[in-house]
């Protein structure tokens, strides 16, 4: 799992700088969508089978859902052609 992270966290940090959204760098916002999504459904689920840690759960549950939501959002809109 902590390679996981480590290969999610070096792919974000190495496309820092380039444009995300549309039809550039497709892969690395579907990745983080997909990791986000995927996390979103796990900690839904969480609290239904297990009542221990609520307190934990249901912040990063809402914060998992932000991401979601910002992901969707970059994957379906065009970044602005504005120059530095």
């Amino acid at each position: 799992m902590s390679a996981l992270y480590l290969g999610l966290g070096i792919l974000n940090w190495m496309a820092k700088e380039t444009l995300i959204g549309g039809i550039y760098n497709k892969p690395i916002a579907i990745g983080n969508l997909m990791h986000f999504g995927v996390g979103t459904i796990v900690l839904v689920k969480i609290p239904s089978n297990i009542q221990t840690h609520p307190e934990i759960i249901i912040p990063l549950t809402a914060v998992y859902v932000i991401f979601v939501i910002l992901f969707a959002y970059v994957f379906r809109t065009y970044p602005s052609k504005t120059v530095k």
